[in-house]
Formats: C-alpha cells, structure tokens, sequence
C-alpha cells in the first residue's frame, strides 16, 4: 500500500518535485554530516593547541626556577643512565619531565607528532612515593590508541573526538606502577590503518630527519618524537608495520612481540574481534637495552595480574643477556618487493658483520611469501570485506593516506571479484588484493584461520629443520614521500608477514643512504613493474643520509632472544661508522 502510494505520487505532477525534494535532502544530510566533521576537527585541533601551550608553560617556567640545569645533557643521557641517575637522586623527577616536556613542545613545531598533554603527569610526580619501579620517574610517550582516564583516543576520526576514556589501559597502569610517568599521547594515521601519519583532526605528521618523507605509521608520533629525541621511551601497536615502520623510518629501535607478551586491554581500535592477524603492543626507543628495560618492567605480577590473559612469563634475562654464537637465517629479498640498494646493502654488511663476530648465518626465505600476504593477511584483516572499518568513515572525511584503500573498500562485493578477474593478468597483485577483501562466511573464515596455523607451522618446521636461532631480513626503508605510503601498498610486504605468523620482529637502523645507493635507484624496476612498484621508486629517492634498518626476527615467546640479536647487530653496526 505505501509503495502503491509513493508510485502514485511520483507518477503525478508533485513528482518531479519529491524527487527534487528527497535529493535536497540526502544534499542536506551529507552537509549536515561533514559540518559535523569540521567542528570535530576544529576542536580537536583547539584542545591540541591548548596542551601545546600548557606543555610550554609548564616548561618555561621550570627552565627559570632551574636555571642552573644542563638540559642537553640531560636529553643526552641513554635511558639506563637517566633511569640511574633518577633512582640514586642524581635528578629529579621533575627536572626530567619537564626537560622533556619542553623538548616535545620543540619536536612539535617540526614534525606535528603531539596531540595531547597528559597533564596529570605534573600531579603524579608528587604522589610517586619513593624511588621504587623499574622506570621511575622516566618520562614516557604513548600512541594516541592507548586509553588514557579524561583524555580523547580519536585515531583521527570524528566519532571520537569528545569522548575521553573512563581509565587507564593496562599497560598504562603498569607503566605507572612501575614509577613511569606518561606524558604525551602522540599522533596516528586516521583508524591507524596506513604507515603514513595523517588525519583529518589533527594534520600531518613528517619525518624529524626530513620535513618531505613520511615518519611512517601508524605510530608515526612516536617515531617522530622518539627519533628527534622529545621521549625518552614510548608504546606502540603493530598489525602490519606500524612499530617497525616509524622506527625505520625515523633511524630508533622497535619492538613488535608476539601478539599476547603485553596486554592490549584497554587499546582503543576501529574493528573489534579480528583475530586471524593479531595485533601487538610493544615498545620503542633510541637504542636496544631501552627496549629491553621496558620489557622488564612490564612484564611483572602488575600486569599479569590486571590481565589474567596474558601468560605469566617475566623477562628472561639469562637468554637476553647469552653471549653463545648464534645460528641466523637470512635473505636479502623475498621476491615481492623488491629492497632498494640500501636496504640490500644493509643486509649484506649485517650479515658480514655477524659471521666475523662468529655465529653461523644461514640463507633461509619462508615458504609462499606472497601466498601468505595476498590471501592470508589481507584476507584475514578483511573477512568482512571492511564492512566494520568502514563504518567509522560515515559523515566524517577520508584522509588522503587512506583514500585509495577506502575507495576499494566501498566496491560492492561483485564488482571487487569482477575488477580482480579482469586485473589479473596485467596487474596480479592488485587484483589479489582486491579478490581477498571480498567478505567471507563464517564457514570460509574458519577456513581461512585455519590455513594461517597451517602455514605458520609450515615455516616453523622450515626453520627448525635448518636449526636457526633468529633471522635476519631487510625492513622496508629509507622514510618515504608524504603521501606515498598509502599508494605503495604491496611494500609491506617485509613487515606483515610477521603478523600473519605472529612472529616478534624488531627493527634496529644499521646505516644510512649513500649516494651510490641513490644513484642504484635510477635502475629499479621492482619485480612486478606496477603502480606500487612504480610509487615506492619514486618515493624513496632524495634520501641521501636518511637511515636504514635491518629486521630481527625469532620465534613466538622469543622476545628476549629477538632483543639479545638486536642488541648484538646494534653494536656490530654503531652509529660512528654510519656513511657521513
């Protein structure tokens, strides 16, 4: 009867009008909606502006009541010094957060990696108590997804901004215990979906080494902050990269362990309940003792007993602090994206480093690699053809970093296999990408979960047939162009693999680009010669002096062994013997 109704009127002289009308009103909608964006924007953006401004007075006025205290050197000490000299009374507390406070404020003005000052950190200095916990009194930064009691965790998107957390996220919670004092939360590509770092609230976020290239993502504020030195230690989250990104990127140390080493309760996200890529907290610093510090701390009854789902395992300092010879596995490409000429050089001299030091190194490339990328890990992320992410887009705008993927996203799913077949042949990966984000029964991702334990015993018995300890590969660098991430897709290739065998990783920067290298440039071709090898050749050139990283690889619950080889490839590869 309505519909007759309906018919009847747009079939009658008032139809053309209706219809006029109903388009008037989808028009008002959609604007009503982005109006809605645009006030989210512009009070993130005033609530950003008054942290910074908070950040600078508190600063200030410490520097004038303190005027005596050597700053740059205090900035300059390594993390165990200052945690040294915090515990003995050497420092104060204060004198560190607010040195690094005033620090942070000045990263901000080059790189836009702050988003909020975690105020309370000032009041929190005075209830500390006694010099107690593994990191007292040491200033530490969190990505932006790590809730926080008062404080917003947007993830760039406008259904989030104005909706501050009830309490602390486990880690959070332990870092305080553990006498840590956060201070800042940093910026993130919007839903943290992309290893660029941008978004609609807050901006764009560059490299602290170069105002042009991306600090990667999505950590990218802790990245940039953490490599201009504004935070002495800060948390990250990894599902793709986005530990192992920044840190490469920006020239520090990364950890991403196995998905449960660490708690996640309390880590704001954009899909809940996707399990077959797991996600995983981890830390990062300038150097590899830094990280393996924050492990100590975290890794305690704290947090085991605020979250009984992760496995009550301390740190094993007998294994991260082992001087046997080490078995290492290596390749210097896993023939999906092909490693630029720094990338493979650093590989290279890693390895001669390691085999004149005395351990064993042993050519090793995980079975099917992009078997595991195009239908494991891509279809893993997006077994509902992204109909959850997608939903916290509605009436807000997409971030230029993300548009490609949204885009593609949108596709209804007939169209996703029918643009996949017609691909194919000209453009295999896209259209392997794009056949994987078609949504999925609960029958096909079972099946799907299935084939991810399949293949991660696959490469473990691989590996134990060999008798490795660790493995050594390449890590995606130098940084990338602004805006380039996101449009050079298959390059993740080095990092994902890992989530998707939920394997701890770790990156550690053991050279920069030289000329030559770049020069070396002017010959890639990438192994497929489409528009993501044809981007990632473009947007790594003019990189000259930019670092380069290797990635450490072990074995699930391997964090201490994975830390033990970082740590021995951080000193066989010191910074003073970098290309100048």
């Amino acid at each position: 009867m309505v519909l007759d109704q309906l018919w009847a009127a747009l079939s009658g002289a008032s139809g053309p009008a209706l219809a006029c009308c109903l388009v008037a009103a989808a028009v008002a909608l959609h604007w009503s909606g982005r109006r809605t964006a645009r006030g989210a924007a512009a009070r993130a953006r005033q609530r950003q502006q008054a942290a910074l401004e908070s950040m600078d007075k508190a600063a200030q006025r410490f520097r004038l009541q303190n005027p005596d205290l050597d700053s740059e050197a205090l900035l300059a000490l390594p993390l165990p010094q200052l945690v040294q000299k915090l515990r003995s009374g050497e420092l104060s507390p204060e004198a560190a957060l607010l040195t690094y406070v005033g620090k942070a404020w000045e990263v901000n003005k080059e790189t836009n990696c702050v988003t909020s000052y975690l105020a309370d950190c000032e009041t929190q200095l005075t209830s500390a108590g006694l010099r107690q916990g593994l990191l007292y009194g040491v200033p530490v930064s969190l990505k932006e997804c790590f809730s926080y009691k008062g404080q917003d965790s947007t993830l760039g998107l406008s259904l989030n901004q104005g909706v501050p957390a009830e309490y602390d996220s486990v880690v959070v919670q332990v870092l305080k215990l553990q006498g840590a004092v956060p201070f800042v939360h940093t910026n993130v590509p919007q839903s943290m979906f992309s290893y660029d770092c941008s978004n609609p609230l807050y901006g764009q976020t560059t490299n602290p080494r170069n105002c042009f290239k991306s600090p990667g993502g999505s950590s990218g504020g802790e990245g940039a902050l953490i490599g201009a030195g504004g935070s002495p230690l800060g948390l990250g989250t990894d599902i793709g990269g986005s530990i192992r990104f920044p840190s490469a990127f920006c020239g520090i140390c990364g950890l991403k362990p196995t998905s449960d080493r660490l708690s996640k309760s309390g880590l704001k996200g954009c899909v809940y309940g996707q399990v077959a890529v797991p996600l995983s907290v981890g830390p990062m610093a300038q150097n590899v003792e830094s990280l393996a510090l924050c492990l100590r701390a975290l890794l305690t009854e704290d947090m085991f007993r605020l979250d009984p789902t992760v496995p009550p395992v301390p740190f094993r300092e007998e294994v991260y602090t082992s001087t046997r010879p080490l078995r290492v596995g290596y390749y210097e490409t896993d023939n999906y994206t092909m490693p630029t000429p720094a990338m493979k050089r650093a590989v290279l001299e890693t390895k001669e480093r390691l085999e004149a030091a005395g351990h064993t190194l042993v050519h090793f490339l995980p079975n099917d690699i992009s078997h595991a990328l195009e239908t494991l890990a891509v279809g893993g992320l997006f077994s509902d053809g992204g109909h959850h992410f997608l939903q916290n887009f509605k009436g807000d705008f997409v971030d230029l970093c993300l548009r490609d993927l949204i885009l593609i996203l949108k596709l209804p799913r007939w169209l996703k296999g029918l643009l996949a077949f017609l691909l194919k042949p000209l453009l295999p990966r896209l259209a392997a990408f794009l056949n994987s984000m078609k949504s999925r029964s609960a029958g096909q991702l079972w099946e799907l979960q299935h084939e991810i334990e399949v293949y991660r015993n696959t490469v473990i018995a691989q590996w134990r047939a060999l008798d490795l300890d660790v493995l050594l590969t390449p890590m995606l660098s130098p940084a990338l162009d602004l805006n380039a991430p996101g449009k050079a897709t298959g390059a993740v290739s080095y990092t994902m693999l890992y989530n998707c065998l939920n394997f701890p990783a770790g990156v550690v920067p053991v050279t920069t680009v030289t000329a030559e290298d770049e020069a070396g440039m002017e010959d890639y071709k990438g192994y497929f010669g489409d528009i993501w090898d044809w981007m990632l050749r473009k947007a790594v050139k003019k990189s000259v002096g930019l670092p380069v990283a290797v990635q450490c690889v072990a074995l699930p619950w391997q964090e201490e062994l994975c830390l033990r080889f970082m740590r021995e490839v951080e000193q066989l590869m010191p910074r003073e013997n970098w290309p100048s």
